[in-house]
C-alpha cells in the first residue's frame, strides 16, 4: 500500500509518505494500550471532553488550512471543504457537551434483596478506526471524538490518499492535549492492520468504507472476538410520490447528489418516482444536471473531480454498461482524466447486474413507477439500506413508506439533513452499528455491571 497525496484535479503527485515500520506499529499499538490504562481510568469525563471540546475548536481555527488540504488531497470543492470542517468541529464539542449525560452510571432498582446495583459505562480499550478517503475530518471526528470521551485510545489508519489529513489531524490532538497515545495515526498496510486486529490489546473495530473492505475486516474480527462497527455503501432511493413544487424536489436531488462530487454514501442515488410526474421530473432533472460542470476544486462550483482518475474510469465503466444493458443516458456520462459531468441515467433493467451496484459519484438513477406499493418494492429491490429520502404531501402516506423501507435512516421532505444529535447507520449490507447521535457516544463501552450487597 503507497500513502501519497495526488491531487486529482491535475493529477499530480504532492508528496509521498512512508508507511510505518512493524517495530514503529507495535510501539503506537502499546502506547494505546498504556494511554487507555492510564488516562481512561485515572481522569473524569469533565476532563476528557474539555479536551474533545479544544479539539473541535482547533478545527476552527485552523480551517483555512484544512480545507485546502481536503480541496489538494481529494479534489473537494471549496465550500464543500469548509462545510466539512465545520460539521467535524460541530460533532466534537456535540460529545464534549453530551458526554457526561450519557456515560454517567445507570442506577438499576432492585426487585428483591439488599444492596445496590449500577452500570458503568466503563472504557473498552484501544479502538482502531479504519476511515475512508471521502470525508476525512468528519469521519474521523464522529469516530474519534466519542471514543475519547469514553477514555478509549485510537489507532487511526486513515485512506491512502489521506496521509496529510491525519497528519494534521494528529497535530491537532495533540495541541489539544490529548496524552500520549491516546490518539495515534498508523500510516500501516493492510497485512499490519490485520495484525493489529488479532492484537489482544485492541478491543474494538470502526470501519467506514467499501463492502469488501467491511466483509474482510468483519471476518478478522470475528475470529478474535472483536467488536465491529461498520459504515459501507449505500444504494439510497429518492422517492417521489407526490409534490407542490417539483422544481423544489428536483433541485434538493442535485444538491443533495452532487454534495462531495456524489462521492457520499447515503446520498440519494435511486429517483424513484411515480408515473403522472416521470415525464416533467425527467425533464428537469437532466436539464438541471446537464448545466452544471465539473469544475476545478477551488473555483468552487457544484461538482469538483472526483477522487481519482482510478475512481473515474470504474464509474465510466458503470455508466457504459448500464447503457449496454438497456439504461437510457440523458444528460452527461463523459470524463477527462478525473473530471466526470454530472449524468442521469433512467430505466436500468432491474435484472441487470449494473442495476444492483453502488455508483460513487455524481450520477443519479431514475425509476418510474406505478403506486405506492411498487415505489416501496424498487426502493428496498438492494442489498443495500442505508439511507433513503420520501417526498409526499401525504403525512400519513409517509409514516406507511417510512416504516416499509429498509434502511438505517429515513428522512421525509428534505436532505442534507444530518447533524450532530442524529445517529448515523445503516442495515442489510451497508454494515451495522451506529456513529453520531446519543447512540454514537456508547457504541464502544463496557457496560460494567456493579453489584453490591
Amino acid at each position: 500500500m503507497s500513502y501519497a497525496v495526488v491531487n486529482p484535479a491535475t493529477g499530480e503527485k504532492v508528496a509521498d509518505y512512508p508507511e510505518i515500520t512493524d517495530a514503529a506499529l507495535e510501539q503506537a499499538i502499546a502506547g494505546a494500550y498504556a494511554a487507555t490504562r492510564g488516562w481512561g481510568r485515572s481522569t473524569t469525563v469533565a476532563e476528557r471532553a474539555a479536551i474533545v471540546a479544544k479539539i473541535g475548536d482547533l478545527h476552527n481555527e485552523r480551517r483555512e488550512e484544512l480545507a485546502q488540504a481536503l480541496v489538494e488531497e481529494m479534489g473537494k470543492p471549496l465550500s464543500h471543504a469548509y462545510g466539512e470542517i465545520d460539521f467535524a468541529a460541530d460533532i466534537y464539542r456535540y460529545h464534549a457537551e453530551i458526554a457526561e449525560a450519557e456515560l454517567a452510571d445507570e442506577v438499576i432498582e432492585l426487585r428483591g434483596g439488599e444492596g445496590s446495583a449500577i452500570i458503568r459505562n466503563a472504557p473498552l480499550g484501544v479502538i482502531l478506526g479504519i476511515m475512508p478517503w471521502n470525508f476525512p475530518f468528519y469521519q474521523v471526528a464522529r469516530f474519534a471524538g466519542p471514543n475519547l470521551a469514553i477514555g478509549n485510545s485510537v489507532l487511526l489508519k486513515p485512506a491512502p490518499q489521506c496521509p496529510h489529513t491525519a497528519e494534521l489531524i494528529q497535530k491537532i490532538y495533540d495541541d489539544a492535549g490529548a496524552p500520549a497515545g491516546a490518539f495515534t495515526a498508523i500510516l500501516a498496510s493492510n497485512e499490519q492492520i490485520g495484525t493489529v486486529i488479532a492484537d489482544p490489546r485492541v478491543a474494538g473495530i470502526s470501519l467506514t468504507g467499501s463492502e469488501r473492505a467491511g466483509s474482510a475486516v468483519a471476518e478478522q474480527a470475528g475470529r478474535h472476538l472483536k467488536k465491529v462497527v461498520l459504515e459501507l455503501g449505500g444504494t439510497d432511493p429518492f422517492v417521489v410520490l407526490s409534490t407542490n413544487d417539483l422544481d423544489a424536489v428536483v433541485a434538493d436531488l442535485v444538491s443533495a447528489r452532487l454534495d462531495n462530487t456524489g462521492q457520499s454514501c447515503n446520498a440519494p442515488k435511486r429517483a424513484i418516482v411515480m408515473a403522472d410526474l416521470y415525464e416533467e421530473f425527467t425533464a428537469k432533472l437532466t436539464e438541471a444536471m446537464s448545466v452544471i460542470e465539473a469544475t476545478e476544486p477551488l473555483s468552487d462550483g457544484d461538482a469538483g473531480p472526483v477522487s481519482s482518475e482510478v475512481a473515474a474510469a470504474r464509474l465510466e465503466d458503470q455508466v457504459q454498461r448500464a447503457a449496454a444493458a438497456g439504461g437510457t443516458i440523458t444528460a452527461g456520462g463523459t470524463r477527462k482524466g478525473a473530471f466526470f459531468a454530472p449524468t442521469v441515467i433512467t430505466d436500468i433493467p432491474r435484472d441487470s447486474a449494473i442495476y444492483r451496484e453502488e455508483m460513487f459519484g455524481p450520477v443519479a438513477l431514475v425509476y418510474k413507477v406505478a403506486d405506492e406499493a411498487e415505489a416501496i418494492e424498487v426502493a428496498n429491490d438492494t442489498p443495500y439500506g442505508l439511507g433513503s429520502y420520501v417526498y409526499t404531501t401525504d403525512p400519513a402516506q409517509a409514516e406507511r413508506v417510512a416504516n416499509a423501507i429498509d434502511a438505517g435512516m429515513v428522512f421525509v421532505n428534505c436532505v442534507l439533513a444530518d447533524a450532530v444529535e442524529l445517529p448515523f447507520g445503516g442495515v442489510k449490507r451497508s454494515g451495522f452499528g451506529r456513529e453520531m447521535g446519543r447512540l454514537g457516544a456508547t457504541e464502544f463501552v463496557n457496560k460494567k455491571l456493579i453489584r453490591t450487597a
